[in-house]
C-alpha cells in the first residue's frame, strides 16, 4: 500500500466516514494555525472521538496506533499502513512543542492535554469544572445529634413497613400451590427487606406468616423482625442526601425513585421547617415527556404521604425541562441563568439524569447557588445521553466502593440498619453520595419484564433464554420474518386505531384541550421502538409503512400532503421562541374555528397543559409512529414494541436493548433474531473521559 502522509490520512479517513466533516474543518483550520501535519490528523480523530460520545482521547508517548485503528474501525492492510504511521511519531514531544496545545484552561488554544488525555478545550474546562462543582457539593453537611435524632423519627414515619404488600402476596400464595414454609421466608425476606436473617426466630416468624389475616396480624413482625436485620434501600437514599448536599439515587423501573425522593422532599421540607425556613425546590428533567412523567409521578406520590395537608402542598409536583429551567436564549447556545446570575432556588431534582450529557450538566451545576442541594435520579443502566459524556455512569462507578466507615455510622443511626455495606478505604468516599435501589415494586416474580431486564442486564444469552422459555404472558419474542413483519404492521395498526377514533368522536362536554389531551394520552399507549433510523427495519422505513397500513385502513387521510388529522410528530431540535424542545410529542387534529376546519398540532406540555401550534410552526421534526430507543428514554408505554435489524451493527449494546425493554410498563414484543440479540447484550457502551480520575 502506498505510503500517505497524514494530511492524506485525514482525507481519506473523511472520504470513507471514519470523520465527519465537521472534523475534518477543524483540523484544517488548525493547520492554517500552524498545526505541524502529525497534529492535524490528531486533531480531526479528537473531534471525531467527540462525536461518537467520546470526551477524550487517550494520547502516550508512542504506541498508539492499535488503539486509534481499532476506535475508528480500520482493519486490515490499511489498519497496518495506520498504525505503523502513527507509532513512528513521538507524540509527547509532538504536543508539547506546539502553542496550540495547553496543560490548563487559563491558555485560550484549541486544544488541552492533560494527565495522558487530549481534549478539545470547550470539553476540558467542562469536565475539570464540574468535577469541581460535585467535589465542592459532596463535602459532608454536618447533623447535631439533636438533628440526627429529629431525622430518624421523621424518616422512620414516612419509610414504615407496608404490611399490605405482603399480606396480598402470602393470600396469593394460600390460593396457589407455593404455601409453603421456603416460599413464606422467602416472601418475609421480600417484603421486609431482610438482609440478616440467621439470628431471628422463624418459626414464630412463621406462625404469624402463616395466621395472618389482616395487616394488624403482620404487625406482631415488628418485634420479631427488628430494623438492624433489614435493609430498606429506599430510607438509606434519602438517609443518605441528608448527610450531603449532592446524591445520586439509581436504579431500574419500579424501583421507586420517585416515591424516594418524594419522601426525602418532604424531609428537608421538615428540617427546613425547624429553622423556619422555607427552602425553594424545582422538579426538572432533559425531556418534555420525562418531565410530564416527573409531574404524574410525584403528584401520585404526595398523595400517598402519611402527612399533614398542609405540608404537602408545600411540595412541588410541576416538572419543567432543563432547558425551560435555565431559560434559553433563541439562537445560542448560553442560557439565562450562569454562574453570574444563579437559579432561585435550594433544592434541585434531576430526573432521568443519564439523558445529560456533560454540556448540559456543567451548565446546570454553574448555575446552582452555592447553598443549594442537587438530587440526581436516574437508572445507571441505561443508554448515556445522545450527546458526549456519561456523567451519570462515571460519577456512579464509585459506588463499588461502598461507603466510608464514617458514612455507614451516620447512615445506621439515621435509619436503624447496621447491615450497610462498608468497604471504602479512608474516612470519606466519593460513594459516601450514592445509593442503588435494588428491588423493583412495578415488576414482581411473575413479570418477564423485570426479569428479561435482570438477564439482559447480567450480559448473560443463558439467562434470556431461559426467560423466554419461562411462559410469561406480559413478553412475546418474535424472530424476523416476512410473516412476523407484517403481524407487527398489523398489531400497530390495531394498537394506533384507538386513538384516531378519538379524532372523530363528537365529546359535546369536551373542550378541544381536553379531547386533545385524552388522544394524547391514547396515543401515548402504544409505540415501536427501533435501534437504526434508517431502512426496513429503521424509523423511516416503518414510519412510512405504518403511515400506508393506517391509510389503507381508511384510519388516516394522507395524500400528497404532509400534515394530515392524526399525524403524531416528535421534535428533534429545541426551539425557545416556540416553548418546544427536543423529544416534545404532539398530534395534529382538526379544529373548528370561524366555521372552517383547519389543522393545528397539540403537545401536552411538561405541567399536564396542551399547547396548540399551526403546522407551519412546528419546529424541526419527524413522524412518530416509531421512534429509536434513544428518542424514547424518559418515556414509558404500557404496550411496547421493539424491532431490532436482522445484522449486527455496534449499535446494538446491552444498554440499547436494556433501554428498550424497560419502557414496557405492562407488555412487550420484541422482533429479533436471537443471535443478534445474544451479541448486542454481550457488547458493552464505552464513552471515554476523565471524569472519574477528576473526582478522586
Amino acid at each position: 500500500m502506498e505510503a500517505r502522509t497524514f494530511e492524506q490520512w485525514a482525507q481519506w479517513l473523511l472520504n470513507k466516514g471514519f470523520i465527519r466533516q465537521l472534523d475534518f474543518q477543524f483540523a484544517t483550520l488548525l493547520r492554517r494555525h500552524g498545526a505541524t501535519e502529525p497534529l492535524v490528523l490528531l486533531a480531526a480523530i479528537t473531534s471525531g472521538e467527540l462525536g461518537k460520545g467520546h470526551i477524550c482521547l487517550s494520547v502516550a508517548a508512542d504506541n498508539n496506533g492499535q488503539e486509534w485503528a481499532d476506535r475508528l474501525g480500520l482493519y486490515g492492510e490499511t489498519a497496518a499502513a495506520f498504525v505503523s504511521a502513527i507509532d513512528a511519531v513521538a507524540w509527547l514531544d509532538e504536543l508539547q512543542a506546539s502553542q496550540l496545545v495547553a496543560q490548563t484552561e487559563e491558555n485560550s488554544v484549541p486544544l488541552v492535554y492533560d494527565a495522558g488525555l487530549l481534549y478539545l478545550q470547550r470539553y476540558w474546562h467542562y469536565e475539570h469544572r464540574l468535577a469541581q462543582r460535585l467535589k465542592s457539593l459532596a463535602t459532608v453537611v454536618s447533623l447535631e445529634r439533636s438533628e440526627q435524632a429529629f431525622l430518624r423519627k421523621e424518616l422512620d414515619h414516612l419509610f414504615y413497613r407496608q404490611y399490605g404488600y405482603l399480606l396480598s402476596a402470602l393470600e396469593h400464595a394460600r390460593k396457589g400451590s407455593n404455601n409453603t414454609l421456603n416460599h413464606r421466608q422467602m416472601l418475609a425476606y421480600d417484603h421486609l427487606d431482610i438482609v440478616n436473617g440467621d439470628e431471628l426466630d422463624w418459626s414464630a416468624i412463621d406462625a404469624v406468616l402463616t395466621n395472618a389475616r389482616s395487616v394488624k396480624d403482620l404487625s406482631k413482625l415488628d418485634s420479631l423482625v427488628p430494623l438492624e436485620h433489614c435493609v430498606s434501600w429506599q430510607k438509606v437514599a434519602a438517609s443518605a442526601a441528608l448527610t450531603r448536599r449532592f446524591t445520586v439515587i439509581s436504579g431500574g423501573p419500579g424501583t421507586g425513585k420517585t416515591t424516594t425522593v418524594t419522601k426525602l422532599l418532604t424531609v428537608l421540607l421538615q428540617q427546613a421547617a425547624q429553622r423556619g425556613e422555607t427552602p425553594t425546590i424545582k422538579l426538572v428533567a432533559p425531556t418534555g415527556k420525562a418531565a410530564a412523567r416527573l409531574t404524574e409521578s410525584i403528584g401520585g406520590a404526595v398523595q400517598e404521604l402519611p402527612i399533614d395537608p398542609e405540608l404537602k402542598k408545600k411540595i412541588p409536583t410541576d416538572a419543567s425541562t432543563i432547558h425551560r429551567l435555565l431559560g434559553a436564549i433563541p439562537n445560542s447556545v448560553e442560557f439565562r441563568h450562569n454562574r453570574h446570575n444563579p437559579l432561585h432556588l435550594d433544592i434541585l431534582v434531576v430526573d432521568e439524569a443519564s439523558m445529560v450529557d456533560l454540556p448540559m450538566m456543567y451548565r446546570l451545576t454553574e448555575a446552582l447557588p452555592e447553598q443549594a442541594r442537587l438530587i440526581l435520579l436516574g437508572d445507571k443502566d441505561q443508554l448515556s445521553s445522545v450527546e458526549a459524556g456519561a456523567v451519570l455512569g462515571d460519577i456512579f462507578s464509585y459506588y463499588a466502593q461502598g461507603y466510608s466507615e464514617t458514612q455507614a455510622g451516620t447512615l445506621s443511626d439515621l435509619t436503624g440498619f447496621t447491615s450497610i455495606r462498608q468497604d471504602a478505604k479512608g474516612p470519606v468516599s466519593f460513594a459516601d453520595c450514592l445509593c442503588m435501589l435494588q428491588k423493583s415494586y412495578r415488576f414482581d416474580a411473575r413479570s418477564g419484564i423485570g426479569q428479561l431486564a435482570k438477564a439482559i442486564n447480567s450480559g448473560n444469552k443463558q439467562s434470556v433464554a431461559k426467560v423466554w422459555g419461562s411462559g410469561f404472558d406480559d413478553i412475546e419474542h418474535f424472530p424476523l420474518s416476512a410473516d412476523n413483519y407484517t403481524q407487527m404492521l398489523t398489531t400497530l395498526t390495531q394498537e394506533y386505531a384507538r386513538y384516531l377514533d378519538m379524532i372523530e368522536r363528537d365529546g359535546m362536554s369536551e373542550s378541544m384541550e381536553q379531547k386533545a389531551q385524552a388522544i394524547l394520552r391514547q396515543f401515548g399507549q402504544c409505540r415501536l421502538l427501533c435501534a437504526v433510523r434508517e431502512g426496513d427495519f429503521g424509523v423511516q422505513g416503518l414510519n412510512e409503512r405504518i403511515e400506508r397500513s393506517l391509510n389503507q385502513k381508511g384510519l388516516i387521510n394522507k395524500r400528497e400532503e404532509l400534515w394530515y388529522a392524526g399525524r403524531p410528530v416528535m421534535v428533534t431540535r429545541n426551539d425557545a421562541s416556540s416553548g418546544l424542545f427536543n423529544g416534545d410529542i404532539g398530534v395534529c387534529l382538526p379544529v373548528l374555528e370561524e366555521e372552517r376546519l383547519r389543522l393545528k398540532v397539540f403537545f401536552e406540555m411538561p405541567d399536564g397543559t396542551v399547547k396548540a401550534i399551526l403546522p407551519s410552526r412546528v419546529p424541526e421534526h419527524e413522524t412518530a409512529f416509531a421512534m429509536t430507543i434513544h428518542k424514547s428514554q424518559g418515556s414509558e408505554f404500557a404496550f411496547t414494541l421493539m424491532i431490532l435489524p436482522p445484522d449486527f451493527s455496534p449499535i446494538l449494546t446491552r444498554e440499547l436493548i436494556y433501554t428498550g425493554v424497560t419502557r414496557a410498563k405492562s407488555r412487550l414484543a420484541l422482533f429479533a433474531d436471537e443471535s443478534v440479540m445474544n451479541r448486542g447484550i454481550q457488547t458493552r457502551t464505552e464513552r471515554h473521559s476523565g471524569l472519574i480520575a477528576r473526582l478522586k
